[in-house]
């Protein structure tokens, strides 16, 4: 296994880290992506530690790429918000777009470049989909109709079984979402693109955990661990 780290959009006000962490096998390519939203810090704690473990050689990549953008808007970071304008909604909407800003589009080149079979984007959100169906706290959101279901069928059913409180179960929720990392990499890339959400009301250490655990079902799905 090899981890190499590297700049997105280097010498700009965006720059920021991605690692590169090779299988010493072929395989897929899988992308994750995190801090989209710069107050969503558990996210990106857990995809730091994911990209740290890798470095550390505590986490092995045995076949295919993992690319790794632990926090992906610095700025909106530093200012502790969601980030102006929402860069969730600024990925392209159709082949002939171009993303609406400028760290969009350089995540967005980044993905092009290595054509990922899934992208994962880790969010945070309020409420408990448990509790209420029009919430997103505790959910993986895919396009309607995508190849991710199955999967994301699997990798719900092993985190409800490991979570003693029914409230905190997980759901899965399938709806387009333009202009998101998610629906661009559907649409543009052919991905099987998946959006996790936790529930900011939890515990950050909480949070950190099951963002941490479903990647890691995730990796082993495609085959990487």
């Amino acid at each position: 296994m090899l981890v190499t780290k590297h700049t997105l959009a280097a010498s700009s006000a965006h720059a920021t880290p991605y690692y590169l962490v090779r299988g010493t096998k072929p395989g897929p390519v899988i992308m994750i992506t995190s801090g989209v939203h710069g107050n969503e810090t558990a996210s990106m704690a857990a995809a730091q530690k994911l990209a740290n473990d890798c470095m550390a050689g505590r986490r092995h990549v045995v076949r295919g790429l993992l690319i790794i953008i632990p926090r992906v808007n610095q700025k909106a970071h530093r200012n502790k918000n969601r980030g102006k304008p929402d860069l969730n909604r600024t990925f392209p909407r159709h082949i002939s777009d171009k993303a609406k800003h400028p760290l969009a589009s350089a995540v967005f080149r980044l993905a092009r470049q290595y054509g990922p079979a899934w992208w994962l984007d880790l969010h945070e959100a309020n409420g408990l989909s448990q509790r209420s169906s029009r919430v997103l706290g505790q959910t993986l959101i895919t396009n309607p109709g995508s190849k991710a279901v199955p999967v994301c069928k699997r990798i719900i059913g092993r985190m409800n079984r490991s979570i003693p409180i029914r409230d905190r179960h997980f759901n899965l929720k399938q709806h387009e979402l333009p202009g998101s990392a998610r629906t661009a990499a559907a649409r543009l890339l052919q991905s099987r693109s998946v959006t996790v959400e936790t529930c900011w009301s939890l515990n950050r250490s909480d949070r950190i955990k099951y963002q941490t655990e479903i990647v890691h079902h995730f990796l082993r799905e495609a085959g990487l661990f």
